[in-house]
């Protein structure tokens, strides 16, 4: 073929990759001006609260912005990249605009920015925006599973994942909900971190009052007005009418709705009447009061929260309430119990965020005077940490803390990691011992078997269609950024196949060359080799191309490469587009399910195949070329020469290697060499080889 027919097919090829690189730009949402001064309300927030009138200045380091119907709180909006950073397949984050009400439910969220290049350029961004629609409507509380097998358990929120996408999925899914959780604890009521334990099941064990006291399931609370007053003089004349009584505080707290405690406090009739009463996952406090200081004021009224006593965790007041257990009945105890002046059962509603397994406080209030028109409110406390042995690991809780992404990725695909991890041990072994590996391809009478044909199926089948394990050209834009912006390797180590394939691809190019990525781990490079095998078997004439064209056109490759990068320095989105000239999303990730311009070029790359051996390969693939710079000068001359290779010998030359990666010399250029060891099997063959017959040809 001359050169002016690859000039005409590089047009073409060129015309069809320009078409295609369409400039697709989302500019991110300023809250405020240049001032800090907010003085509209933006387009986004007000598509997320219709009703807003006005929004108020931004809180939390001017991070968070709350959102107003006239002087109600609507709720707050944020951008997850101020809370969250968490690095997508791209190498950068997924900024979201999030916005929460005040109760923790996410109202909606948008994307601002991202760079994943399966969204971008792939399966486009309607299933991402799909994908992130499911968490609207649901609380922060609830606890997400992406794409759960076993769907049978109703007390998590399943959340469909996006098929081809799964590390962005979970990034989205870790930077929606670490994002707003890290917004509510600082914003929102009842958002303390919770223990990862939980009350043991019908744990229970008879006891006394005096005993459930002792162990420290019952708290006493006793204090004397001499030790109030020695410690806080300026309650001294708020309480000089208690100095003669004996305990100023003397209350028993029991927490009424553990087992433990409730059973025997008040019998199973009793104690499941409680429950029924307060509602499951709450927790209900009997208090005993017998002290000088009443622990509720004369105006109380049942039903209300108490003003004087109130239970803090984490520096967070709880919503108690009293439920008016004995409204209708004497209290009954199957216990004998304390004297007591008054009695009440409060009870902290369910998912309000505390937790009996942390510590907490009771306190209580007492108004003193500072000055004839100044009053002021002081809280004695008393710290409560009940029995550990109440309590056992919460598997869901637990759940909570997990394990970084990567590794919950590495763990679930750790079947695949197996499976790919034998193909490329055994890879390995054949570029270590190549002539015994070229055995490996023949039979017994010399003839190619269907070894190759076999790891060339399983190349494109399971690491290419399966594992999505295409190496490509972007993985570079990736790790270049991360050079120069710091390098992290968890951006890596999110795709377990692609970072055990890198890693291999990177020691065997010094030691072997480019040969065993291109030839045994490309997945596009498969599927060229598997048309040429089409080819041959329906005896489809090949395109014999010129050494010189040939030794010309190979250079393409490397402009392109030299291109892609530049452009990514100066905008990866850019250079994101610009990498579609490689037809690899749209062969490999997509099955060819895509716009058309993109099949036709990609089925334009994969029909030229039938007539020139990978074509695409040995012309314009730039991740070969970088991998050709790379694995120039291989440790290791792995591909067995004689000396009449070339001399007079040309068979490889022009009959087995159909890359055209043998010089006219015999010798192998390793920057061209895929690794099919053709020429291997053909010099170890004596039925093949025919060095011998020209023994005594050789020229001088």
């Amino acid at each position: 073929m001359s050169l002016c027919y690859l000039k005409r097919i590089a047009s073409l090829l060129t015309g069809l990759f320009v078409f295609l690189c369409i400039v697709y730009t989302r500019p991110a949402n300023a809250f405020v001006n240049e001032q800090g001064v907010v003085t509209a309300i933006p387009s986004d927030i007000a598509i997320m609260f219709p009703s807003a009138t006005r929004i108020g200045s931004p809180q939390l380091k001017q991070r968070v912005i709350p959102v107003y119907q006239l002087n109600e709180l609507l709720g707050y909006v944020f951008e997850s990249d101020d809370f969250t950073n968490i690095v997508g397949f791209s190498g950068q984050t997924i900024n979201l605009l999030i916005a929460i009400d005040p109760q923790g439910i996410l109202i909606k969220v948008k994307v601002l920015n991202h760079h994943e290049p399966i969204f971008m350029h792939g399966l486009g961004e309607r299933p991402m925006i799909s994908f992130i629609k499911q968490f609207e409507g649901h609380s922060i509380k609830e606890r997400f599973i992406v794409d759960a097998r076993d769907r049978r358990n109703k007390s998590v929120t399943h959340i469909d994942g996006v098929t081809k996408a799964t590390v962005s999925a979970l990034v989205i899914n870790d930077t929606i909900i670490s994002s707003a959780i890290s917004v509510a604890r600082e914003m929102l009521d009842g958002f303390a971190p919770l223990s990862n334990m939980v009350l043991k099941d019908n744990y229970l064990k008879p006891m006394t009052f005096d005993e459930l006291v002792t162990l420290g399931y019952i708290k006493h609370w006793r204090l004397t007005y001499l030790a109030t007053i020695e410690k806080f003089p300026f309650l001294t004349d708020r309480l000089q009418t208690y100095q003669d009584q004996a305990n100023l505080i003397d209350l028993y707290i029991a927490p009424l709705s553990i087992e433990m405690v409730g059973k025997n406090l008040l019998g199973l009739d009793e104690y499941a009447r409680l429950l029924e009463n307060i509602g499951p996952d709450s927790s209900a406090f009997m208090v005993l009061d017998n002290g000088a200081y009443p622990f509720v004021t004369n105006e109380f009224v049942p039903q209300t929260a108490p003003e004087r006593f109130k239970i803090i965790q984490s520096g967070l007041p709880q919503d108690i309430r009293d439920i008016d257990f004995y409204s209708f009945s004497d209290p009954q105890f199957a216990l004998k119990m304390p004297v007591y002046k008054q009695l009440l059962v409060l009870n902290v509603k369910g998912k309000s965020g505390f937790d009996l397994a942390s510590e907490f406080e009771y306190h209580l209030s007492i108004d003193y005077n500072i000055s004839f028109l100044t009053r002021e409110s002081h809280n004695l406390s008393a710290k409560i940490a009940l029995p550990a042995d109440l309590f056992e690991i919460n598997k869901a809780l637990e759940d909570k803390k997990r394990l970084p992404l990567w590794q919950r990725i590495w763990l679930d695909r750790l079947v695949t990691i197996t499976i790919v991890g034998i193909y490329l041990a055994m890879v390995v072994l054949l570029f270590c011992s190549p002539n015994r590996g070229s055995e490996l391809m023949v039979n017994k009478r010399g003839q190619p078997n269907y070894f190759r044909l076999a790891c060339l199926l399983f190349c494109l089948l399971f690491i290419g269609l399966y594992c999505q394990g295409q190496l490509s050209v972007v993985n570079i834009y990736t790790l270049l950024l991360s050079l120069s912006s710091g390098f992290d390797i968890t951006v890596f180590l999110l795709d377990p196949v692609l970072f055990i394939l890198w890693s291999v691809v990177f020691v065997s190019l010094f030691l072997w060359g480019r040969g065993l990525f291109c030839g045994w781990l490309c997945p596009f490079g498969a599927l060229q080799e598997l048309m040429s095998y089409i080819a041959n078997k329906l005896s489809i004439r090949q395109w014999r191309i010129a050494p010189q064209t040939h030794a010309k056109a190979r250079l393409l490759k490397y402009a392109i490469l030299i291109g892609l990068i530049a452009s990514a320095f100066y905008s990866l989105t850019l250079a994101e587009q610009l990498a579609e000239v490689e037809p690899f999303k749209t062969a490999i990730t997509m099955n060819f399910v895509r716009s058309w311009p993109f099949v036709l070029y990609a089925a334009v790359l994969v029909a030229l195949s039938l007539k020139v051996s990978k074509f695409y390969c040995r012309y314009l693939c730039p991740l070969g070329a970088g991998l050709a710079i790379l694995g120039a000068f291989p440790l290791l001359r792995w591909i067995k020469r004689r000396p009449e290779c070339g001399n007079p010998c040309q068979l490889c030359n022009t009959k087995k290697c159909t890359i055209n990666a043998i010089e006219q010399s015999g010798q192998v250029n390793y920057r061209e060499c895929v690794g099919c060891f053709d020429c291997v099997v053909t010099i170890n063959q004596p039925t093949q080889c025919v060095i011998d017959k020209y023994a005594k040809k050789r020229r001088p």
